[in-house]
């Protein structure tokens, strides 16, 4: 039973370890992509990616996303992700989240016109679950991220089966909680970093072999006190 055991830990220990050098190389990947240009957007963009699209945005067919607090100059305030339609040059649409408003606007918004080219990185739609909030269409205000519902929701049915996430000209470092403790003082606020996957696989790796260590030393005094009898 020790050796059975034993051999699974050291197989966990050793899988997460060769997590941690693919998660190494999947963060060295986005720190280069978010470094240099973004890339055009294409039929099937590649996650991970800081990708771009130029078009014409649609404001008067904006929606809402989720709920957020975020802290404003007159203190914590409730809002949402901003989503407008954007025509590209091709004809195509794709949803845009803008980034973070305030349910509760005293102050102008950002409203670019004409032609416009928006950098950003591309989030896939999201299922509805048993637990998730109730969307309200004709309030065009959404807890569920589902392209094509929205779409459908504001007129457009056609829209692309994603989203792009809409990033900051002057993006923040991986290490910065700006989005969600900096103090908002315009708005929409778009993120400010490409999204980063958790890297964990260090101490997962480290939990595993410690748990091989103890139980070898279990055996041995085990086995130890077996010899005396």
């Amino acid at each position: 039973m020790t050796v059975a055991m034993l051999l699974v830990l050291l197989g966990l220990g050793t899988w997460q370890v060769k997590r941690l050098f693919w998660k190494e190389a999947l963060l060295a990947q986005i720190d280069h992509a978010e470094s240099a240009a973004p890339v055009s957007l294409g039929e099937m963009p590649a996650p991970f990616t800081k990708v771009s699209a130029t078009g014409t945005f649609l404001p008067e067919e904006a929606a809402l996303y989720g709920a957020i607090v975020r802290t404003i100059p007159s203190g914590p305030t409730m809002g949402a992700r901003l989503i407008v339609p954007l025509r590209e040059t091709n004809g195509d649409v794709v949803l845009v989240d803008r980034g973070w408003v305030p349910l509760s606007r005293s102050g102008p918004m950002e409203q670019p016109d004409g032609l416009v080219t928006v950098a950003g990185y591309v989030r896939f739609g999201d299922s509805v679950h048993w637990f998730s909030a109730k969307d309200d269409p004709a309030a065009r205000h959404f807890y569920t991220l589902n392209p094509i519902t929205i779409g459908n929701a504001v007129g457009q049915p056609k829209v692309r089966d994603f989203v792009l996430v809409a990033l900051s000209p002057a993006a923040a470092s991986a290490d910065d909680d700006a989005d969600t403790d900096a103090v908002v003082s315009r708005w929409p606020d778009p993120a400010r970093h490409l999204p980063r996957p958790p890297n964990n696989h260090l101490s997962y790796a480290f939990t595993w072999y410690g748990l091989a260590v103890a139980l070898l030393a279990i055996f041995v005094v085990w086995a130890r006190k077996g010899s005396r009898v």
